[in-house]
């Protein structure tokens, strides 16, 4: 145990103490400044960065309209959360949280803001009627979406920013969210041991979301902690992983608003389905 901590009477914000995420949180709500969000030609307007809860959604528009759904045309903007775009008053009025994804529905006659991942999944696939799984599967869909939206905080808020982005390596909060992480893989492995999909026989919403966050993890994109957490043996979460990861429209999904990594899987704005082939060291942008 390392120097030990006595929490003060009162909390107060201590901007110098966020570790690597300091300049994007703060215990406040609301705008930090005037900023009108684009608006472009298709019915959906999404506003996101290619993080695992941007991606769930980027995965479901691509899934959509690769299955046939043309009426899912999507604009793709992006939010550079680093930048504190989220707390610009266009966003804050799509989504007081001020977090991503933030969806407007413009397809009807009156816009509709849709905020929160698991939500913005939801009310796509009921609007489409797809990705829902049969009817008699969807309870457990269901139970499984919201699974994800409950569990991930443990691991990217918990064990990923304790890893791998606190300003200082703990190793109580270290031991404590690996632990819950490794938990919920062998939740994830058991479940997986005798079926394809998360639930029932189809590929749902509840894999596009869960495959986001512990699919990318069993993959060995999370917080290089591959070899940490041990991944490789949760060995049908690996195979669901890979077999997701395969997708046509996931590769797609995984480009939009993505602005790290290799420059190739980068597709800082999407308006068009070309916007893929077309892609441009302009398009992608000098800092990629």
């Amino acid at each position: 145990m390392t120097d030990s901590y006595t929490p003060p009477r009162v909390w107060t914000w201590d901007k110098e103490n966020g570790g690597a995420f300091a300049s994007t949180n703060r215990p406040i709500a609301g705008p930090t400044h005037e900023k009108a969000l684009p608006v472009g030609k298709h019915p959906f307007q999404l506003y996101s960065l290619a993080t695992p809860n941007g991606v769930k959604v980027n995965v479901l528009f691509e899934e959509l309209l690769a299955a046939g759904h043309a009426g899912a045309e999507y604009d793709a903007w992006l939010i550079r959360i680093g930048d504190g775009d989220q707390f610009g008053s266009g966003f804050t009025e799509v989504n007081p949280n001020s977090k991503i994804p933030a969806l407007m529905d413009r397809s009807g006659p009156t816009p509709v803001r849709v905020f929160e991942s698991g939500a913005i999944l939801l009310h796509l696939a009921e609007k489409f009627d797809a990705f829902l799984g049969a009817p008699e599967d969807r309870p457990e869909m269901l139970s499984w979406l919201f699974w994800q939206m409950g569990s991930a905080p443990y691991l990217g808020g918990g064990f990923g920013h304790f890893y791998a982005y606190a300003p200082e390596p703990m190793e109580y909060p270290i031991n404590r969210f690996a632990m819950e992480a490794k938990r919920q893989l062998d939740v994830l492995d058991r479940h997986l041991a005798d079926r394809e999909w998360m639930a029932g026989d189809s590929y749902t919403i509840a894999d596009m979301a869960i495959w986001a966050w512990y699919g990318n993890l069993a993959l060995g994109r999370a917080y290089d902690a591959a070899e940490f957490l041990d991944v490789a043996s949760y060995r049908n979460v690996v195979k669901w992983a890979e077999k997701i990861d395969a997708r046509p429209a996931v590769k797609r999904g995984r480009m939009v608003n993505k602005t790290s990594g290799d420059p190739a899987m980068q597709l800082h704005e999407r308006h068009d389905a070309s916007d893929f082939e077309t892609q441009t060291q302009d398009k992608i942008g000098p800092d990629a």
